[in-house]
């Protein structure tokens, strides 16, 4: 509350007279509601400022991401373009291994033969070959022929095996700059994999910032209006207006700072099965000692306060704009339906839950629906 406010606050207590003493506490609780407005919409412009910087910083590291991700799509591309080198050169290589195997194939037979005979030729049979020639011309004619058919064929067989042995080792070269390629291959692909799901995660969080900001301008946009109802409220009490609804604040503007019903540990959680209430858990089980008081976490109006199946003693606070607040398993029950009742304010005790154990149900329902109501709650 400001000090000028609450300098107010105690000129009106002291003020004796029906007027003031009827419009005091209608006064001291909607400035207590405009300071907590005010204090709320000072957290979502923060909050606001802060979810803007979070988004830039995480744009320019989406921007250094999808740099990445293109230095790997194109590491990825070059692999693959080095792979298929490698795999057509090994494909020819292993063509004319085979070409020179069918060549063997075809004339190994007539060179093996060939040189079966000069080597039955021996130096005794080559030298009478040699003296059965009379005609000298036809001897050195002869022994030209004998000459480069051997030549031929021991160069032959030297030049294939010098091309078996090449290709044999252009195969082995081959083969491993296949295997090497392959590993370079494989570690691009993870590269560029978990460059995909950074871009992704990095998108992700964007997004869900740009929900968060969305929804904080549109709680922001609520408390300004609240905060105009509780300014009007105020010049009408000024006025000397006394008949004037009740000033509330929207229970949807203080989603993650709302108060806790009751101090303790959550032993049930939403969602959770729900025991002997069919079904899953639409609320949250807080362990805490017997005969705590539980309080309203918001102002409200008593909608309902009274002993409910499966819920025992039961109080529900309508927060209008269809939210609403259950507390069950009380040991006692300290509003009456259709009364108003103050954030901080108890509405019961704490007694047993179904466990047998003592604990506060608490359910919180917005929209008409069951929501989590740890997603609403202060952090702690």
């Amino acid at each position: 509350m400001k000090p000028a406010s609450a300098v107010l606050v105690v000129l009106y207590v002291l003020l004796p007279g029906a007027l003031f003493g009827g419009q005091l506490p209608d006064r001291a609780r909607t400035e207590t509601l405009a300071t907590r407005a005010a204090e709320r919409l000072q957290a979502l412009h923060d909050e606001a400022d802060r979810l803007a910087t979070e988004e830039r910083t995480l744009l320019r590291d989406l921007r250094q991401l999808e740099l990445s991700r293109q230095i790997r799509t194109e590491e990825l591309r070059q692999s693959d373009a080095e792979a298929r080198k490698a795999a057509a050169e090994l494909a020819a290589v292993d063509a004319e291994i085979q070409r020179l195997q069918k060549e063997e194939q075809l004339e190994g037979p007539e060179l093996r033969a060939r040189l079966t005979e000069l080597y039955k030729l021996g130096q005794g049979r080559y030298l009478r070959m040699m003296l059965s020639i009379s005609d000298t011309r036809r001897l050195g004619a002869a022994a030209r022929m004998v000459a480069a058919l051997a030549r031929r064929d021991h160069d032959r067989v030297a030049a294939s095996q010098r091309r078996r042995d090449s290709l044999a080792a252009s195969r082995t070269q081959l083969s491993e700059r296949a295997v090497r390629l392959a590993a370079t291959r494989a570690d691009a692909a993870r590269a560029r994999v978990a460059a995909d799901r950074a871009v992704e995660d990095r998108n992700a969080i964007i997004k869900g910032i740009d929900r968060q900001r969305d929804l904080n301008a549109q709680l922001a946009g609520e408390l300004i209006g609240a905060q105009q109802s509780l300014q009007a409220r105020l010049k009408e009490i000024g006025g000397g207006a006394t008949d004037a609804e009740p000033a509330v604040l929207p229970l949807r503007a203080f989603r993650n700072d709302l108060d806790w019903p009751v101090p303790g540990s959550v032993r049930q959680r939403f969602g959770a099965a729900a025991g002997s209430r069919r079904g899953l858990s639409n609320g949250i089980e807080i362990a805490a000692a017997e005969g705590a008081p539980a309080l309203a976490i918001h102002g409200g109006t008593v909608a309902f306060a009274g002993t409910f199946t499966g819920y025992g003693n039961l109080v529900i606070l309508d927060h209008g704009a269809q939210a609403f607040s259950l507390y069950g398993n009380l040991l006692d029950i300290a509003v009456a339906r259709g009364t108003r009742v103050e954030r901080g304010q108890p509405v019961g005790s704490v007694g047993l839950a179904l466990t047998g154990s003592a604990g506060l149900y608490f359910e919180l329902r917005v929209d008409g629906k069951a929501v989590d109501p740890l997603q609403w709650l202060k952090k702690r």
